[in-house]
């Protein structure tokens, strides 16, 4: 992550000058970008610093602060220039910006692939059992009793058709010591 010029704030706009046939790149926050791009030119192209000022202001939509996670605090542009995330309530508060970036990189943003081979039967339907719960929980705490009914009957259906469908354990019988 790149520093501003000017100041220890990050980097948000990073302009490449070119004076004298030499490119000089710039790196500023955008406090420092908006008090450079104001200044005169010393060049001789009056108004364009202006012009690009305005430019950035409709790009950036300078006038929205960004999307801060109230858990750890990152923002969608520090995720952006550091490629981790902060915490896992992230991938919720940023999710208007994440699926455009995901649908870019993969072409889907739902996982269809294939499933391991080692997975555990019925491992689909613990998840299945668990998101049941949730669902049955949160329908009693809104004092939504006929959903709750209906949820804890899909979760005994769910439950004897596990119980149906994973193998009994065969019991060892116990070796008994020959008599003498």
């Amino acid at each position: 992550m790149k520093k501003c010029r000017r100041c220890t704030k990050p980097a948000t706009l990073h302009v490449t000058e070119i004076r004298d046939g030499e490119a000089a790149i710039v790196h500023l926050c955008d406090t420092c970008a908006r008090e450079y791009l104001d200044q005169k030119p010393e060049d001789d192209s009056p108004g364009m610093p202006s012009d690009l000022a305005s430019k950035i202001d409709e790009l950036m939509g300078s006038t929205e602060t960004p999307a801060i996670c109230p858990n750890c605090g990152i923002s969608f542009n520090e995720f952006r220039e550091s490629g981790r995330f902060g915490c896992s309530q992230d991938y919720t508060e940023f999710m208007a910006e994440l699926l455009p970036l995901l649908e870019n990189i993969h072409e889907e943003v739902e996982h269809k692939g294939k499933r391991p081979r080692s997975t555990v039967v019925g491992t689909q339907e613990q998840g299945q059992l668990i998101q049941l719960r949730n669902a049955q929980r949160n329908a009693i705490e809104e004092e939504d009793y006929e959903t709750a009914a209906r949820l804890r009957d899909e979760i005994a259906a769910l439950e004897t058709a596990l119980r149906e469908e994973t193998p009994k354990k065969t019991r060892r019988k116990k070796k008994t010591p020959p008599s003498e």
